[in-house]
């Protein structure tokens, strides 16, 4: 019996464990799909795409069903073996003692012998059945290992190698032969780029969703090292230096506004470097003195968690006040202007092109218009480098990927206005 129940559970295993690693990736699906439809329930009301989310969310839910439903189906098949071959073997001993000579057992003992035999049975039974379960959960401690052994980033500081305090002083960024991958067993999703940002220039990053702009941003900041090349500001190479020294150094306007629960003053300056003075100025700068001055509060005015009591306008002029007070001679904007009204609009690029004239703008476009005043425009294509020169020179070349993006851009603007 202990032989052929160890045969059945390595057969049972060898499904039982796969079916448990495809039951816990599925089930992360619908609860990645079910919090991104909370957060964005306004939205999916308000282009009345309802059913929409709701069949999506059963599909995902019926593709997680299925792999729960063959679990439980190969769980009961191992179930009815085990009961099978442990009914087999009471039955046996159970005819052979009918088969010896009379008064060679008492009925009293044949009785006791087959009532433990019956229970012991039903004792394996339950054992193996639990340890099967214990195995499958055992799946779950697995895929956090997995997580626990994730490789950690770079040091915050290295003491040996940090750079000077007032670096970037010029803001000069060089790309040498940029590769990115985002695991070791992934294609390139940047393949070799190089260029050189001028210090002071405003540079435009335009491409197609997933040619690769948000990768070549999240370089410059570390968050995914680089599988070949380097990069290069003012003389230093980011790689070898820590990460603090690095991303402290950096100002960026990313295109979800990120806001922490707490003060507004908090929120502008949270290691508490600047007076509140200073604050008021930048507040004035981006447009929100009267809006924080109409707080009982002012300074002190609650944030809530993600700026929700905050619209989508003001929490973006916010992450410019951020990087206003940091005075960064390197500024990025990731499609900050992607999910905010044209007014707000304007006053960002204003501002922008006010308080940061003699710094360094990488700004990521989504609109078309955005990128048209900068010095330099990158145009990227599949991770590759298309071209790399002013905007009115590319729209006058035959050609050019920037062109095309252009007229694509003017072709749906003039569409949506007689719409």
């Amino acid at each position: 019996m202990v032989y052929l129940a160890t045969r059945l559970q390595r057969y049972y295993f060898a499904t039982a464990k796969e079916l448990m690693r495809i039951n816990g990736t599925t089930k992360s699906l619908v609860a990645n799909h079910l919090a991104e439809s909370a957060a964005g329930a306004v939205t999916i009301r308000a282009f009345e795409q309802e059913e929409r989310f709701f069949a999506k969310n059963l599909d995902l839910i019926d593709t997680n069903a299925s792999p729960f439903f063959h679990n439980f189906a190969a769980n009961e098949w191992l179930i009815l073996r085990l009961e099978t071959l442990s009914a087999t073997v009471l039955a046996s001993a159970a005819l052979c003692m009918v088969l010896l000579p009379p008064g060679t057992f008492s009925s009293g003992l044949i009785g006791m012998a087959l009532t433990y035999g019956l229970y012991l049975n039903m004792a394996l039974v339950a054992s193996i059945q639990y340890q099967c379960t214990m195995a499958n959960y055992i799946i779950s401690v697995e895929r956090l290992d997995q997580y626990m052994h994730l490789p950690s980033e770079a040091p915050e500081v290295i003491e040996d190698n940090r750079p000077p305090l007032d670096w970037p002083a010029v803001g000069k960024v060089v790309f040498s032969d940029l590769q990115i991958r985002y695991r070791p067993d992934a294609p390139l999703v940047l393949r070799g780029i190089s260029c050189t940002f001028q210090g002071g220039h405003k540079i435009g990053i335009v491409g197609r969703t997933g040619s690769g702009k948000t990768t070549l941003i999240s370089a410059l900041f570390r968050l995914v090292e680089p599988a070949g090349g380097k990069i290069i500001v003012d003389g230093i190479d980011i790689s070898k230096i820590g990460l603090h020294d690095l991303r402290s150094r950096f100002g960026i306007i990313p295109q979800e506004p990120t806001l922490f629960n707490g003060t507004v003053r908090y929120n502008l300056d949270p290691l508490s470097q600047h007076t509140d003075q200073e604050i008021w100025e930048v507040l004035g700068k981006c447009q929100l003195r009267e809006a924080v001055q109409e707080k009982e509060e002012g300074l002190d005015s609650g944030v809530v968690g993600d700026g929700s009591n905050w619209s989508m306008g003001q929490r973006q002029l916010f992450c410019l006040g951020r990087a206003l007070l940091r005075r960064s001679r390197i500024l990025v904007l990731d499609e900050a202007t992607a999910s905010i009204d044209n007014a707000t609009d304007l006053i960002l690029q204003k501002t922008i092109r006010t308080e940061f004239a003699d710094c360094t703008v990488i700004t990521v476009a989504h609109r078309i218009p955005t990128v048209m005043d900068c010095n330099m425009v990158l145009a990227i294509s599949d991770g590759k480098l298309m071209e790399y020169d002013e905007p009115m020179k590319l729209m006058k070349t035959e050609g050019s990927l920037f062109g095309q993006l252009v007229k694509q851009y003017w072709s749906h603007f003039q569409s949506a206005e007689l719409h």
